[in-house]
């Protein structure tokens, strides 16, 4: 791996900084790496998949790392990231806190921190129009560290995009090992990206995958859980021990398809993700709790009388006499998603099914009701992670090998 050695930061004149070129041999979680004009950009899915769908959301979720760290080993006391974020703004919407990045050395949490500066999206909600205005990078630092051989992990934002440009430090860096853990590939909505979570290893599925001793690949996409053909293409190709795919939410709130294109769609996406792993426990969820869209079909949308008061809150559209004519709820969801499941686990003992409500119910409401009626907060993404963890990576859980299902 080639290094320069640059000139001494005048902020920080003690340290000698080597810039390592970010490359995908130091990102885990990511898809693929684009070159931009100021660094490298991790994506969540392959430039392939990317083509075959013109989606702004769907563009803006995947280039968003959730997941997706750097891990190097190094003796460096010292590691700073240049990096370029895209700060969102919602047009009437109370401001979104900076993306977090966290530091992790040898497994233990070690610091977070924030870049300012950055592009801007601009998105207005009323109107669904978007403006983006580049700006420049920041930095982050982190200082202090034992200057002994070490794995480093930064995990990035899971909500926010960055560009990074370069990667310095004042020791060498190299790959971190494999450390021979399971890889966990997983696929949701936005509450699976880790929607309000307090951070990137703080979202349902990072919490999960710690506490389960798995390595991650979330492919929680906000807004892009749509039985998409391109994203079962891309878990297929996708090295993996441990499969879990939570089907539901998006499809009720974007109202996409009615019943009759769900079931096909739904085997169809599970064919796909076997040819790729014919053999590896695969786990599908089905939506938590959402009470707005129990019963209600979709589509949903923001309540302009909470925006109008600086509040972001969603609410149901559809009728609910409307699931007569095949409209999707999460109730019709579930039963469905439990039917499929049960007829193809007759040739496939590995597939197995888990309601969602199992990691947030109806007392878990009353408890951590949902902030904006569709995501969970950060307490409730301990609390998902924590069980789910427990449903599935415990001795005869859900996504291992001994696992009955449930």
């Amino acid at each position: 791996m080639s290094h320069q050695v640059e000139a001494m930061d005048p902020e920080h004149p003690e340290h000698h900084w080597i810039t390592t070129p970010v490359t995908a041999a130091l990102l885990r979680g990511a898809l693929d790496v684009e070159r931009t004009a100021r660094g490298v950009l991790p994506h969540r899915l392959p430039g392939w998949a990317r083509a075959q769908c013109a989606d702004a959301q769907l563009a803006m979720a995947e280039a968003q790392p959730s997941g997706v760290r750097l891990v190097f080993r190094t003796r460096a006391t010292a590691v700073a990231l240049d990096a370029v974020p895209t700060k969102r703004v919602y047009v009437g919407a109370p401001p979104r806190p900076d993306g977090v990045y966290e530091l992790y050395v040898d497994g233990r949490p070690a610091g977070r921190g924030s870049v300012t500066g950055g592009d801007t999206l601009t998105v207005d909600m009323t109107t669904g129009t978007a403006e983006h205005r580049p700006g420049p990078p920041g930095t982050l630092r982190f200082t202090g560290l034992p200057g002994v051989p070490k794995d480093i992990e930064i995990w990035l934002p899971h909500n926010e995009s960055t560009e990074l440009v370069a990667l310095r430090t004042d020791a060498p860096v190299e790959p971190a090992p494999d450390r021979g853990r399971p890889v966990w590939l997983h696929h949701g909505s936005s509450i699976s990206q880790g929607s309000d979570a307090a951070g990137p290893t703080s979202t349902w599925p990072a919490y999960a995958a710690s506490l389960g001793g798995v390595e991650l690949v979330n492919l929680g996409l906000a807004g892009g859980a749509l039985l998409d053909p391109f994203t079962a293409r891309a878990m297929r190709d996708t090295p993996a021990d441990l499969i879990s795919v939570k089907i539901g939410v998006n499809l009720v709130n974007t109202d996409l398809m009615r019943l009759r294109a769900f079931t096909p769609a739904v085997h169809g996406f599970l064919d796909t993700i076997r040819e790729g792993h014919p053999t590896a426990p695969l786990l599908v969820v089905s939506p938590i709790l959402c009470p707005i869209h129990e019963d209600t079909p979709g589509p949903s949308a923001p309540d302009l009388t909470a925006l109008a008061e600086g509040r972001l809150r969603f609410r149901a559209t559809g009728d609910p006499a409307e699931r007569a004519s095949g409209k999707l709820t999460l109730n019709v969801v579930r039963d469905e998603l439990a039917r499929i499941v049960a007829r193809r686990a007759v040739r496939d003992p590995r597939l197995r099914y888990l309601d969602g409500r199992d990691l947030y119910g109806e007392a878990d409401f009353a408890e951590l009701p949902l902030p904006d009626q569709l995501h969970p907060d950060a307490a409730t993404h301990r609390r998902m992670g924590e069980r789910f963890a427990a449903l599935a990576f415990t001795p005869g859980g859900v996504l291992t090998a001994d696992g009955t299902g449930s």
